[in-house]
């Protein structure tokens, strides 16, 4: 095979703009079939991104011959089952993060991927945008010297709207947990693709505000093989000025860049030096490229459930660790 036929389920906003116009721009990929619930907004989709079939079944879209690999990008409780369906029909899946409702449907999907031998990889996508891979350059060559210490920090103010019953990210049943679920996963796959892998973590959730049933405040602590320590804290209940740092100490220097900016700080001897970064028209195109490569068998999985999972044991034990 030279060329992948997609299929989209669940071609919401995420969609929109992020990712699905990638895959007709990236090398050896067509988007060809999509799939939403509501039937008007389906057609009015395809119309737009020009997109030749409309599945009002997902069932349907997953066992069409036209199909050769499935993006879900549904909410997070129903991916296990359309990622199940497909990869039981030998069709490669590309996960939307979080990869599932909780961590034991994420390893339940790496377990059915291993067994059936069908590929599957998760949409971490700032692995591969050129803010993040300049971090983990200036990292490797040792800009900042030995990394001892980092520290996440995302402050949002309270989304009053959020009580709106069609916001799933806040209802657990839907998303697992609330914004944290939602935008956590980005700044916490970070720690491991610069850092490695973690040998303990704890942390505590709350619901400050009381405008949601998730949780609205987070904290935690992971600690990693090679001995950095991170500390995170996520406050989605603020009404004073909002924060996105994800911050790095080294015996050298610092770098300090927000998770959804574009910009990087490096400070070393009192001197600061900034590098600024376009915005990509779609944030997931050179991760999508990726992932065609993978499933075509010309490079190796951008992240692997493996990895993905690692970021789902830490969420899972920020916030339901003292619940279970």
């Amino acid at each position: 095979m030279e060329l992948i036929h997609w299929g989209i389920i669940g071609c919401g906003n995420v969609t929109e703009v992020k990712s699905g116009p990638a895959f007709n721009k990236v090398a050896h990929s067509t988007l060809v079939g999509v799939h939403r619930r509501d039937p008007d907004k389906l057609i009015d989709y395809a119309k737009r991104h020009g997109v030749p079939m409309t599945f009002f079944n997902a069932k349907e879209l997953i066992e069409s011959d036209k199909i050769d690999a499935l993006y879900i990008a549904t909410p997070p409780d129903v991916r296990e089952d359309y990622a199940m369906q497909a990869m039981h029909l030998g069709k490669p899946v590309y996960l939307e993060k979080p990869m599932a409702l909780d961590l034991a449907a994420c390893i339940r999907l790496k377990e059915a991927s291993e067994k059936l031998g069908v590929k599957l990889s998760v949409a971490h996508y700032r692995r591969n945008l050129p803010l993040f891979m300049e971090v983990k350059k200036l990292l490797d060559q040792g800009e900042i010297g030995a990394v001892k210490e980092v520290a996440i920090t995302m402050l949002k103010k309270t989304d009053r709207a959020a009580k709106d019953p069609s916001n799933w990210r806040v209802d657990p049943a839907i998303a697992g947990g609330g914004y944290f679920y939602d935008l956590a996963p980005h700044q916490i796959d970070l720690v491991f693709y610069f850092f490695g892998k973690a040998i303990a973590y704890s942390g505590m959730a709350s619901n400050k505000a009381g405008m949601y049933k998730a949780e609205d405040y987070v904290e935690g602590k992971i600690e990693m093989e090679n001995g950095i320590v991170c500390n995170g804290l996520w406050d989605f209940s603020i009404e004073t000025e909002e924060k996105d740092e994800f911050l790095i100490v080294g015996d050298k220097g610092t770098i300090r860049f927000p998770v959804f900016g574009l910009f990087i700080e490096i400070e070393k001897q009192g001197v600061k030096n900034i590098i600024h970064f376009e915005a990509p028209k779609h944030n997931q195109q050179n991760h999508i490229q990726a992932v065609v490569n993978y499933f075509l068998n010309k490079g190796d999985n951008p992240c692997s459930a493996e990895d993905a999972i690692q970021s789902m044991q830490v969420m899972e034990a920020f916030v339901y660790g003292a619940k279970k």
